[in-house]
């Protein structure tokens, strides 16, 4: 992705569309969300994809893992859970959309209790590793998602 543009706005400023574009539902929820310090400025950074392939991709076509790709893959995701406030969720989200692909985020979060945005934030720390796709509609478990689930079955 490149950052097209950096915008300081207000609260004010944010639209339906603006909202929705940040994986928000509402003006509500997005202005409900915002952290820290109201009289900090706020920033509305937009992207576009970036020229070329996308690594991600590259990296979720992999589906030959070695034993040292199990272990850092492991390592990565034993990390994640640790500094997670929900306590380990990768493997039951790996899992969960393993077995619900294509089902939209809204219906995944809700299933867990968690909210939206908080939920694609999660899905998109395991996107980076090339766990997972995102589809128009949900996502789907990577081909490297799903030699790593295999392999983390196969070892115990």
């Amino acid at each position: 992705m490149v950052a097209d543009s950096v915008d300081t706005i207000t609260p004010a400023d944010i639209t339906p569309e603006l909202a929705r574009d940040a994986g928000f539902p509402d003006v509500r929820a997005a202005v409900a969300d915002l952290r820290g310090d109201p009289d900090l400025p706020l920033y509305c950074i937009r992207f576009r994809p970036a020229a070329g392939p996308d690594p991600r991709a590259q990296l979720a076509a992999t589906a030959d893992l070695s034993d040292d790709d199990v272990r850092a893959i492991s390592k990565r995701l034993a990390r994640m859970d640790t500094a997670s406030k929900r306590g380990p969720w990768t493997i039951l989200v790996l899992r969960q959309i393993a077995s619900q692909p294509a089902v939209s985020s809204a219906l995944l979060a809700a299933e867990l209790d968690w909210d939206r945005p908080d939920y694609k934030l999660h899905v998109r720390r395991l996107k980076a590793l090339g766990l997972t796709i995102s589809l128009d509609v949900g996502y789907r478990i990577a081909p490297r998602g799903a030699a790593y689930l295999a392999k983390r079955a196969g070892a115990g």
